[in-house]
């Protein structure tokens, strides 16, 4: 059973079976192939204490339920009534796409769900991937786990201050931009703050 140590907190252990108690849907074994590259990839951007764990956790949870890190399918968020798919991200200026195959080739992906052509050229940059050139590379387990530390950590002081505030909802918006998942999220951040060691 996969077992790292939490070098902040030398007597907390994080073991795929206690993870598996955040995520009562989800097949252990994923947890296990996934949960080590994960932790590890946090431990290298110094958030694995326990609050930004739980966020971590919880932000997969709401964002890639089966612990997988997975690439967004059309939907009537993406793609237009009779559409071509990702029709509706092609032109969305907020996620720097510049049009067609922008939406399609820049869909969500990984753990944390990274979209748009803006992000994939900023954390190709941050993780040194070409994540421009392949954008399917963003749903590869290590890359999937690098993206997600990373962009926790960029967002790591309002987080925390949401933290402080018992602010679960601004949290999420702070991954997410809104409240999608926000019901996973606080059960996950629920269940692991009963259950993680202090």
């Amino acid at each position: 059973m996969p077992t790292i140590a939490n070098p902040l907190q030398p007597t907390a252990t994080i073991t795929a079976n206690l993870v598996h108690q955040l995520f009562p849907f989800t097949p252990l074994a994923n947890i296990e192939a996934h949960l080590p590259p994960i932790l590890a990839a946090l431990a290298a951007a110094h958030l694995d204490d326990k609050p930004m764990l739980l966020v971590a956790l919880a932000t997969i949870r709401a964002e890639a339920e089966p612990f997988l890190p997975l690439t967004e399918a059309p939907s009537v968020y993406n793609t237009s009534p009779g559409g071509r798919p990702f029709d509706l991200y092609d032109h969305r200026r907020d996620l720097g796409n510049q049009g067609p195959p922008d939406g399609a080739d820049f869909r969500g992906r990984g753990f944390v769900q990274l979209t748009g052509r803006a992000n994939y050229t900023h954390y190709a940059h941050e993780i040194d991937q070409p994540l421009v050139a392949n954008p399917a590379l963003a749903a590869s387990p290590a890359v999937a786990a690098q993206l997600l530390a990373h962009f926790l950590a960029e967002k790591e002081a309002p987080i925390r201050r949401a933290l402080t505030a018992n602010d679960l909802a601004a949290a999420r918006r702070l991954v997410n931009g809104g409240s999608h998942g926000l019901d996973r999220f606080t059960d996950a951040f629920h269940i692991g703050f009963r259950l993680l060691p202090d």
